[in-house]
């Protein structure tokens, strides 16, 4: 096969037409081609139910020239991509194969195998599909449904849905699901100490992707944020020993919030500098419009159709998302200098 071709390393990421972020760090990129001896590669860890085509496989077999290179996770010598040109290089007696290795984790091999085989040869199954974003839901928690949906070739709806599934098959007893569809455990404290020292360990971090680390809401990692700016403890003193004792309902964090509301937009309303400006009082008016109590809570739940359901709920969620977003930007300006 002569000297190893010495050609630029490709780097495998999903981009974001929209130029937003993809929610997900980029994968490492792949070495320059080499060749390395067939007997050393194992096949494995492949997207595909139905493993390789042996008639694809004859096809690619009797091609003129050297075959494209296959991608190789270095550490395991599994086959990320190019199961099918393996089999036609065995077939055609090669003792050689061009080989781009991998050198991420087995995790992300697994996701460069899956985002390979969605962008070209014979496209993968629904169920194909379905069965890695789960798989991916599983080893990158912390990704966004749009991205690991770019990855498997899905829609963002879709992997939501998958994910919402696999939270409810993996919670356990000391768990509860949120009537927001988020599993949290019923002693938040060890959520919370690893929610501070993720905080710590990455402080561009945003709220939800630890949200979606530790299994809190994004309204709790906000709380333990603010707990640690003013140098306290992430974990309230009440909760401090609770796992010590029996076990007791968990705390209505949720109610305490909507309950303080009207008091708390009745003190901001009387602050000079919204009550007698324009811009401040239009701040008050869309606050006042977001504010809905417990009884005004069951009201509405009350009045939604059902089929209405699932679109009334993206809405709401995507609005709170824009809300906590305002949240972060806040608590930022407030931590920064004068």
């Amino acid at each position: 096969m002569g000297e190893p071709t010495t050609t630029a390393p490709t780097t495998i990421a999903v981009t974001d037409p929209s130029g937003a972020e993809s929610g997900r760090e980029p994968l490492p990129p792949l070495t320059p081609v080499t060749h390395v001896p067939i007997s050393a590669l194992t096949t494995g860890e492949s997207p595909r139910s139905n493993g390789t085509d042996i008639e694809r496989c004859r096809e690619l077999a009797e091609t003129e020239g050297e075959l494209p290179a296959i991608v190789v996770h270095r550490e395991t010598m599994r086959v990320v991509d190019g199961a099918h040109r393996l089999r036609a290089a065995e077939l055609r007696g090669d003792e050689l194969i061009a080989v781009r290795f991998f050198d991420g984790p087995a995790r992300d091999a697994y996701v460069l195998s899956v985002e390979a085989n969605t962008r070209h040869g014979t496209p993968l199954s629904r169920a194909e599909r379905t069965a890695a974003a789960t798989r991916i839901i599983g080893s990158h928690p912390q990704w966004s449904d749009r991205a690991i949906a770019q990855v498997a070739g899905l829609s963002a709806h879709t992997v939501a849905a998958l994910r919402q599934r696999s939270r409810e098959r993996t919670a356990q007893s000391n768990s509860r699901i949120g009537r927001d569809g988020r599993v949290r455990p019923v002693s938040s404290a060890e959520s919370r100490r690893l929610a501070g020292k993720l905080m710590r360990s990455d402080p561009k971090a945003s709220l939800r992707q630890i949200a979606d680390r530790v299994g809190l809401s994004p309204a709790t990692v906000l709380d333990v944020r603010r707990r640690l700016d003013r140098g306290d403890d992430p974990v309230p003193t009440g909760r401090r020993t609770r796992a010590a004792g029996p076990a007791k309902p968990p705390v209505r964090e949720e109610r305490d919030a909507r309950d303080s509301l009207d008091a708390l937009l009745h003190n901001l309303a009387k602050d000079p500098a919204l009550r007698f400006t324009d811009a401040g009082r239009l701040l008050l008016r869309r606050l006042h419009r977001q504010a809905v109590s417990t009884e005004e809570q069951a009201s509405l739940l009350d009045d939604v159709p059902a089929h209405c359901a699932v679109p009334v709920a993206v809405f709401v969620r995507r609005c709170a998302e824009r809300w906590l977003e305002v949240a972060e930007e806040l608590e930022r300006r407030r931590c920064q200098p004068a």
